[in-house]
């Protein structure tokens, strides 16, 4: 199976983490892993996408340093890296949740 490259702790920027999270489809998956807390196979989270298209979102969130996809098997499992991204950047990804997540409320009713 395939192995994944990610950045290092150091060779995570905030600007390609911003960048990664500006995407509706990407923040949404972020969203949803936060939310699950623990490690998620591929698929496992709803995606209005195409398969190819999910694709190049997770590589865009992975060389981002935003998540991390390990194989184990047959099987891809994604995993956010919020220690991580907190040590580098303390309170910058909560903030996005929690502002995407108060934006989708206001825009739900």
């Amino acid at each position: 199976m395939k192995q994944y490259q990610h950045p290092t702790v150091d060779q995570i920027s905030l600007t390609c983490v911003l960048h990664a999270l500006s995407d509706p489809v990407r923040l949404n998956f972020v969203q949803c892993l936060a939310q699950l807390t623990c490690e998620q196979p591929c698929g496992a989270i709803p995606t209005p996408v195409a398969k190819s298209t999910m694709s190049h979102h997770l590589r865009v969130l992975r060389e981002a340093g935003i998540i991390q996809i390990r194989t184990e098997g047959t099987q891809s499992l994604t995993s956010l890296r919020s220690h991580e991204l907190e040590t580098k950047f303390p309170g910058v990804l909560d903030s996005v949740l929690k502002a995407a997540s108060s934006t989708s409320s206001v825009e739900e009713v």
